[in-house]
């Protein structure tokens, strides 16, 4: 397709927008849904200890291997997104949404130890989640008009929504059902990727980027501010999953919350943070410059973490897990926004790269705390630290786990400065190029 033909049916396609609200809706749930395959498995997590004997450690490797697959499905299926377009893929998703949970949920039937099952169901949902953010940011910054930001945000809003549905509806059903029925729940939550495999066989895709005008590869990996963006958005995607992966654990063995405070609560109530923020973002914030507010998002985090770690009251860790999502709630929207503004014309491969480098830190991240929370009691430089508390092992561990994630915001509040610097930099130069100009 030309440029004259592909900006021919940009201008067609801006005539008649109302014809892209199926095709939001598809996407919306579609973002619920990978908030599913990401933070079921968090809430059952302590059922799942309790019947079958799981350890931290092992719970470390699930999570990670979430993240892993949803890089490699970033990585191997950006060119095909490409060469064949959104629709196939975005129909494959939920179909592997529902092939992973059936996989997890039948491992104890089928196999005496179920961990490998389970990782194998993983492995099959978790491809879900990186065809997901792939596609996803592709299809919102193709509809024609001028809130590509906003948009971008309310979509992001849509995995904060799923992710409070998912915990709030999971941890009720386990309490009144009890752990002993959890497949039943796991079973229920695949029928929502089957509505949305007829949405995007039945929706508009918008006009793709002719490719000798699209930013591939080879112009990308020749830019800095490419490299900047992947790795923004790795320290961000540390920042804002860490807390909601571990607080469900954290706050019912460290804190001794029960389970259903916890989740409802803390857990709960850090997935509304998150998508209240992104979601007035969404609806206010479309004409103000996102930077300033991930750099107080990621300050705040730093705080929020320590606060939730090692504050010594029940009150005041409820709150430090939930308002650490309100302040992280940008971080990981906010890079794809820059990415947007700065590679306008960029392909799958830019958003592949950035779902990646998200995931990588996403995956990275709760391992790391859960490699902490296993050993922390037992490293020289803490065990003296832990002979003079009154703690358990696990909550000594839990604790400190959560206190140190403190390092991830820390870091990205670093680069975010940074490129704020650059930026203002960069303005200055023009302001005085132009006035020489004028003069």
């Amino acid at each position: 397709m030309s440029a004259g033909n592909f900006l021919f049916l940009q201008e067609i396609a801006m005539r008649d927008t109302l014809s892209y609200r199926s095709t939001v809706s598809a996407c919306y749930t579609a973002n619920f849904i990978g908030a599913l395959v990401i933070n079921l498995t968090p809430v059952l997590f302590i059922p799942l200890k309790t019947l079958y004997g799981l350890s931290y450690t092992q719970f470390g490797i699930l999570l990670a291997a979430n993240y892993v697959t949803q890089v490699a499905a970033d990585i191997l299926f950006s060119w095909p997104v490409d060469r064949y377009g959104c629709r196939p893929f975005a129909i494959l998703a939920p179909v592997l949404t529902i092939a992973g949970y059936l996989v997890f949920a039948l491992s104890p039937v089928l196999w005496e130890n179920p961990f490998p099952g389970f990782l194998a169901g993983t492995i099959l949902f978790s491809a879900t989640g990186g065809l997901l953010e792939l596609m996803l940011n592709i299809i919102i910054n193709g509809i024609p008009g001028e809130q590509k930001a906003g948009m971008l945000s309310v979509l992001h809003s849509f995995y904060a929504w799923g992710q409070l549905t998912v915990v709030l509806l999971s941890t009720l059903a386990l309490w009144y059902f009890g752990i002993s029925n959890w497949q039943w729940i796991v079973a229920a939550w695949a029928v929502l990727p089957c509505i949305n495999i007829w949405q995007f066989i039945t929706c508009r895709m918008p006009p793709r980027i002719p490719e000798e005008q699209r930013q591939g590869a080879s112009f990308l990996l020749k830019q800095k501010y490419f490299y900047f963006l992947i790795i923004l958005i790795a320290f961000g995607g540390m920042s804002e999953v860490a807390m909601p992966m571990w607080s469900s654990a954290f706050l019912e063995r460290a804190i001794k919350l029960p389970k259903i405070v916890g989740d409802t609560l803390g857990v709960c109530m850090g997935a509304l943070m998150l998508g209240t923020g992104r979601l007035l973002y969404g609806l206010f914030g479309e004409k103000r410059d996102v930077l300033p507010f991930m750099i107080l998002g990621a300050a705040g985090a730093v705080v929020l973490y320590l606060i939730a770690g090692f504050s010594g009251s029940h009150i005041a860790a409820l709150a430090g897990c939930a308002l650490c999502c309100l302040a992280t709630s940008l971080l990981w929207p906010g890079s794809v926004v820059l990415a947007n503004k700065t590679f306008p014309l960029a392909g799958a491969w830019l958003y592949a790269m950035l779902a990646a480098g998200g995931d990588i830190g996403a995956a990275a991240g709760p391992y790391m705390l859960g490699v902490i929370a296993d050993n922390a009691p037992v490293w020289p430089v803490l065990s003296e630290l832990f002979n003079k508390t009154s703690l358990t092992l696990e909550e000594f561990g839990l604790r400190c786990a959560l206190g140190m994630g403190a390092v991830f915001p820390l870091i990205t509040l670093g680069l975010l400065l940074w490129f704020w610097k650059k930026q203002r930099a960069g303005g200055e130069k023009t302001c005085k190029k132009r006035k020489g100009v004028v003069s």
